[in-house]
């Protein structure tokens, strides 16, 4: 029996646990879901005879050891900071690695080590990053082979409510980890436009965002992620003079936000003195300049350049920002104390789904003729433990496990997936979960 060591039982680990379940009997594994509180672990193991559900801190070092000595692959679902512990012991025993999350430039610096190992430390093998690598370079190397010469590249994906349960006025509830959410565009956006560099800075991320229409789902808004350069060299598009990739909202979502950003309440890098005795309406209040709390409403549309009458006003106010409501969290960051506040107004209630939205924009030359391609990708969750957030992140990382452990996966060392080893049998099996693409020519 080969043993999958799963490290963390969150949001996004049931799919992958499901899958790893159903094909143990098959492929002959042992599945070990570890978690820090037992109880997550035990519910996506279930009654399978299978798996087994432990109690694990990651930070203990020896339990840590222990159970990554036993592991024949390891997959971690944990924080990117805590990847890195788990890296350097499955290096140590010469254990394969899958993770979802980008690749870190110390995890980069492995490289030598791992390959030397003889192991493969696979990372970006989620939804983004990860699906849209494979769908991405299906595309451009067939196009590239076929003697075309990519000019645009733009990549957009967005973890949404379905469209039948946006119910509130921001068009948006949480799928998954909520602090990502509120921390996200807090680092400089990079890209390519029209062979020109372009940079925009955390405090003005929501205020340049592009409209995307996708096939069967309607119009969205999409900000830059951070750095969408990275990926020219990898994904061997260098002739290419726009590059982009960013993240999808409902049209709305990113100016409304950007009064939360403006206000302070994203800031994480600093705390706010006796927070659990301190009201959210007191908390705005003190961001603005204002002498009298019972100004605050009027105070916070001038400071925003706003009406009060108007929607924009009436989504913070929808929120609870200005209610006497105490944040109850000691020692918190604005950043925190505003989670805390989303995560009651955002949350999926149980019966509830949620949707993935992704969509790649590609312009070729090919026999001095220009084309444009459009490939579309809509994930509709199945209910609240199976969501499509957990579908997508969970299945490319399983089957990517499965192929590994079946030894069809040849590389070695640190990777991210873009190659065809990776891309065709990972897409292909994913289109047998209604993980598929709508590719067509667009004017």
């Amino acid at each position: 029996m080969k043993k999958i060591l799963v490290l963390g039982a969150g949001l996004s680990s049931s799919y992958l646990i499901k899958y790893l379940l159903q094909n143990a009997s098959k492929e002959k594994w042992e599945v070990i879901v570890a978690d820090t509180q037992l109880s997550l672990a035990q519910d996506k193991i279930g009654k399978s005879k299978f798996g087994s559900a432990i109690t694990l801190d990651v930070t203990q070092e020896k339990e840590r050891k222990n159970w990554i000595e036993k592991a024949d692959l390891v997959v971690s679902l944990l924080p990117p900071n805590l990847h890195l512990l788990v890296a350097k012991d499955c290096l140590h025993y010469k254990k394969n690695l899958v993770t979802a999350s980008y690749l870190s430039n110390e995890m980069k610096d492995m490289h030598a080590q791992v390959l030397k190992a003889n192991v493969l430390f696979l990372n970006e093998i989620g939804l983004d990053p990860g699906i849209d690598h494979l769908s991405a370079m299906q595309m451009i190397q067939k196009i590239q082979a076929e003697g075309g010469v990519i000019d645009i590249f733009e990549s957009f994906c967005g973890g949404l409510v379905a469209p039948e349960f946006d119910d509130n006025p921001w068009h948006y509830k949480f799928t998954w980890n909520p602090r990502n959410v509120v921390l996200a565009g807090q680092a400089t956006a990079r890209y390519l436009q029209d062979g020109l560099l372009k940079f925009i800075p955390p405090n003005r991320i929501f205020t340049q965002t592009k409209k995307v229409k996708v096939s069967g789902a309607g119009s969205f808004e999409a900000y830059a992620n951070r750095d969408s350069l990275s990926y020219i060299e990898p994904y061997g598009i260098g002739s290419a003079h726009t590059v982009l990739r960013g993240t999808l909202r409902k049209k709305g979502f990113s100016e409304a936000w950007d009064c939360l950003v403006e206000l302070g309440l994203t800031d994480d890098t600093y705390t706010l003195p006796h927070s659990e005795n301190l009201s959210y309406r007191e908390l705005v209040a003190a961001f603005l300049n204002l002498s009298n709390i019972a100004d605050t409403e009027e105070a916070l549309a001038q400071f925003l350049c706003i009406k009060k009458s108007s929607k924009l006003f009436k989504k913070l106010l929808w929120l609870g920002l200005l209610e006497p409501n105490k944040i109850n969290i000691a020692v918190a960051t604005p950043a925190q104390a505003l989670q805390k506040l989303l995560q009651e107004k955002w949350q999926l209630q149980k019966h509830e789904l949620d949707q993935i939205i992704m969509q790649h924009q590609i312009s070729y030359t090919q026999n001095n003729k220009t084309y444009k391609i459009q490939s579309d990708l809509v994930v509709t969750g199945e209910n609240q433990k199976l969501t499509a957030m957990a579908k997508t992140v969970g299945l490319p990382m399983a089957i990517a496990c499965k192929l590994i452990l079946q030894q069809k996966i040849k590389s070695k060392g640190v990777q991210i997936p873009l190659s065809k080893e990776f891309y065709e049998p990972i897409l292909a099996e994913l289109q047998t979960f209604g993980i598929a693409f709508e590719e067509r020519f667009v004017e």
